[in-house]
């Protein structure tokens, strides 16, 4: 089982599940899809489809799932990675209105550079992703804390600092 996860934000994300619906159509995906769509209304007979889990439900869905494919929430990535999951993550886009700012594009650079998950940008091939994530090895999460939470504090002290300088 693949476990899709769209997060909780009050703008839809249908590009991340026509992207899925394509692999599935081109046979690279042939496995049951459950997806936590919440506010995204997306219809697909070739998924499962629920708007929200408890966290005790995701839990379980992420300790079954082969891997996750998600949003750019750190909750859902740290959640997955935590469980030792390979992880696909697509970024929520302002020029899609899918958010209202790049900031989960930025934050998925980092963790990939560091080597914990893969990221789907916008126009990369999602097939060719899939097809090689049985090649990826994550880094194992370490529960430091600590270290977690510096680099994305780091990452957010330059976000404020680009984002002051262009107005």
């Amino acid at each position: 089982m693949i476990l899709v996860q769209l997060g909780t934000h009050e703008l839809e994300f249908p590009r991340m599940l026509q992207l899925i619906e394509k692999c599935i159509d081109e046979g690279v995906i042939d496995e049951k899809i459950m997806v936590q769509r919440g506010n995204t209304k997306y219809q697909s007979d070739k998924m499962e489809f629920v708007e929200y889990l408890s966290y005790e439900e995701m839990e379980v869905l992420t300790k079954e799932a082969r891997y996750i494919l998600t949003h750019g929430g750190t909750g859902s990535i740290i959640t997955s990675i935590r469980h030792g999951k390979k992880v696909v993550a697509f970024p929520r886009l302002k020029k899609y209105n899918e958010h209202n700012d790049d900031h989960q594009e930025e934050i998925l650079d980092v963790m990939e550079s560091q080597g914990y998950i893969k990221v789907c940008h916008d126009g990369d091939d999602l097939a060719q992703i899939i097809k090689d994530l049985d090649k990826f090895e994550p880094k194992v999460f370490s529960s430091d804390n600590h270290k977690m939470v510096g680099i994305l504090r780091n990452f957010i002290d330059g976000i404020d600092t680009r984002y002051t300088k262009k107005r």
